[in-house]
């Protein structure tokens, strides 16, 4: 566990220097000095300025604010895709896969299409968090449809047809967002490519203050997870053997990944390949201890995503990519590298 903490140590001070970076990127420049001043200024503990108002505003209310939440969405959507894989003893498996993603872009599409005709209520009780609060309802609908759908009669939940119903919900999510973006007009249809394809460009404290108490339950109690999820890589039967309480851990993991899964779907939008390849390097570079990979991807995940969010906003400016388009771009050939090796192992074992 000391090689554990170091290399947590290790992996949270990268975080802290690439947060640093984007934080300081872009385009108004922002130097280490100028922005260490202006933290201090608002701490109170200098009185003088070394920096321009622009860069104070630009670093408080855009720069800061994305940072953190692109902290928060990346270690929640990795650590979520590691206690998913290690539940389902599948390496291909993610959030996505039990119905989480698609639910939140579900009933987002039917938000943005149906909104004038059927919700405006919701806008008018919820303003701002309209939209986001329907993606995280219907990502904790579509993921107790399936977990229901999952459960047999003696109130255990099957794992393989857990699979087979999530895949069935996502046909059928798809099919439906599909027709309503065909129902769409262009001013929506343009809202609903933005959105499925990701991005933090509406980030604020208001966003991050939204989604904290969600994401910051999952990235806390997922870890603790970690040791049952050892024990059921041997088998349910060995587990329960061992003391476990095996339905109880379902649940709680299920139940975990998708508040924090669908909170940050509900502010950022459909991010692929973070939950599903963060593991995998982690597994691959160093163990396949949970104790180790479920925290790591946090770690990572957040990382990752801050920094690949910097790309998207700094390689084609002063337009800005979408950040679910540039971490398929990185994430499908790093997926398809750790398939080829994982083979040349198995062929050679």
């Amino acid at each position: 566990m000391r090689s554990y903490r170091i290399l947590f140590g290790v992996l949270g001070v990268v975080l802290v220097l690439v947060c640093v970076v984007s934080a300081c990127v872009g385009a108004v420049k922002i130097s280490i000095t100028e922005l260490w001043a202006i933290i201090c200024f608002r701490l109170g503990l200098i009185s003088t300025t070394q920096y321009t108002p622009s860069q104070e505003a630009v670093l408080l209310n855009i720069r800061l604010p994305r940072v953190v939440l692109g902290a928060l969405v990346g270690a929640t959507l990795a650590i979520s895709g590691s206690t998913i894989q290690a539940l389902f003893r599948n390496p291909l498996a993610e959030p996505g896969l039990i119905g989480i993603s698609s639910g939140a872009s579900l009933f987002a599409v039917i938000m943005i299409v149906l909104e004038a005709r059927f919700f405006n209520f919701m806008s008018a009780i919820f303003g701002y968090y309209a939209l986001p609060i329907a993606a995280f309802v219907g990502a904790c609908l579509t993921t107790l449809m399936v977990y229901r759908l999952a459960v047999r009669y003696d109130s255990r939940a099957d794992i393989a047809t857990l699979l087979m119903a999530g895949i069935a919900m996502n046909a059928l999510a798809g099919a439906i967002t599909g027709l309503l973006t065909y129902l769409s007009t262009d001013e929506q249809l343009r809202n609903i490519t933005f959105w499925t394809l990701g991005s933090l460009g509406g980030a604020s404290w208001k966003t991050v203050v939204a989604i904290l108490p969600f994401v910051a339950v999952s990235i806390v109690a997922l870890p603790f997870l970690s040791k049952s999820l050892n024990a059921l890589a041997l088998g349910e039967a060995q587990a329960g053997h061992m003391g476990i309480n095996v339905s109880l851990l379902k649940r709680t993991t299920i139940v975990l990944a998708t508040m924090g899964v669908g909170a940050s779907v509900a502010v950022s939008g459909m991010i692929g390949f973070v939950g599903l390849v963060i593991p995998h390097i982690l597994r691959m570079a160093f163990s396949a201890d949970n104790r180790l990979v479920v925290p790591g991807s946090a770690l990572v995940g957040a990382a990752v995503l801050v920094l690949a969010d910097l790309v998207a906003r700094t390689i084609v400016t002063p337009a800005e990519l979408p950040i679910g388009i540039l971490t398929a771009i990185i994430g499908t050939p790093i997926f398809i590298y750790i398939i080829a090796v994982e083979r040349r192992k198995f062929r050679v074992g």
